[in-house]
């Protein structure tokens, strides 16, 4: 199984943004996960808005293999269980 993706959608100047990102970094060597973030509105300037339009209202969001898993903080115990050995997949809570 490929190592999971978690990404946080965030926008300059957003402190709780910047808390959670810190969190999911101290997760990351725990749970081996790689992480990323985008900016929101940088990307709406590059030409890309999508995630702006859907996301822009609840930001932070967090997306675990591309798909939205909690927003405004993270849901350790959810992660946990969702990046546990043998998973299946995310599912659709």
């Amino acid at each position: 199984m490929s190592r999971a993706h978690v990404e946080l959608l965030t926008r300059a100047g957003c402190t709780i943004c910047q808390r959670v990102y810190h969190r999911l970094a101290e997760l990351a060597d725990e749970l081996d996960f790689e992480l990323s973030a985008v900016d929101v509105d940088a990307a709406a300037a590059a030409g890309d808005s999508a995630l702006r339009a859907e996301f822009g209202d609840r930001l932070p969001v967090v997306l675990l293999d591309g798909r939205e898993h909690s927003y405004w903080d993270v849901d350790v115990e959810r992660l946990r269980a969702d990046l546990a050995p043998g998973r299946a997949a995310v599912d659709d809570r």
